[in-house]
């Protein structure tokens, strides 16, 4: 009886040892994540990768945008603008020429250089908005034109309509303040490309008769743009 006993005593007392160290074990155990836990670690992850409001609203504007904000500027005597908008202007400018290359590429580099000349001159006050805006002016053409050089020696104008038009009215607007003789005969070329680069966009047999009539007419348009540079 003693030895029953004794042997239910250790029985007892193991079991003992087992449940305490279960217990034990469940209490260091930490807690199962709920599911709100990964939503609160995906949020910050979201937001440590999420770019800034400058990033994704920055705007694409194009050389011509800035140069033509620069004569705008020193229009309202605002000479810090001015020579900023210039100098980025500039950098898209050569930017272009560097991308791009074409047989307007010097032209390009060169207008630029021009009007590089041109920023010690916006502090003092000498620049008059007048020679800003002509200096200005001959950049956007060979800017127009290193633009439709590039497509023409892409190949194939079919669906460049909207791309060829782009550097057309750059060119018009240049011309425009150029004045001069040039002007009309300019606007005139530009007029009847517009209406026909219009059909590229079109597709079938339309856009197909309307190519070769279109590189004609853009390259008197590149010849014309040479010539005022």
């Amino acid at each position: 009886m003693k030895t029953i006993r004794f042997g239910v005593g250790i029985a007892l007392v193991s079991f003992g040892m087992v449940a305490t160290s279960v217990t034990s074990a469940q209490i260091a155990t930490p807690a199962v994540p709920t599911s709100s836990a990964p939503v609160a670690g995906g949020a910050i992850k979201d937001t440590s990768i999420t770019p800034g409001t400058s990033a994704i609203t920055a705007p694409a504007d194009s050389a011509n945008i800035h140069l033509d904000n620069a004569v705008a500027a020193l229009d309202k005597g605002d000479k810090a603008t001015t020579t900023q908008e210039l100098k980025t202007g500039i950098a898209g400018l050569e930017a272009q020429a560097q991308a791009k290359p074409t047989s307007f590429k010097d032209k390009l580099l060169s207008q630029a250089s021009k009007l590089k000349a041109l920023l010690p001159l916006i502090p003092t006050g000498v620049l008059g908005n007048g020679v800003l805006g002509k200096a200005v002016s001959l950049a956007k053409l060979a800017s127009g034109g290193n633009q439709l050089e590039g497509i023409l020696a892409a190949g194939s104008l079919l669906g460049k309509g909207s791309q060829l038009t782009s550097g057309l009215s750059g060119i018009g607007s240049a011309l425009s303040t150029l004045g001069g003789s040039t002007k009309s005969s300019g606007q005139s070329l530009i007029s009847t490309a517009l209406a026909t680069v219009g059909k590229l966009d079109q597709g079938g047999l339309a856009a197909k008769a309307a190519e070769p009539a279109a590189k004609t007419q853009l390259s008197s348009i590149l010849n014309l743009v040479k010539g005022v540079l």
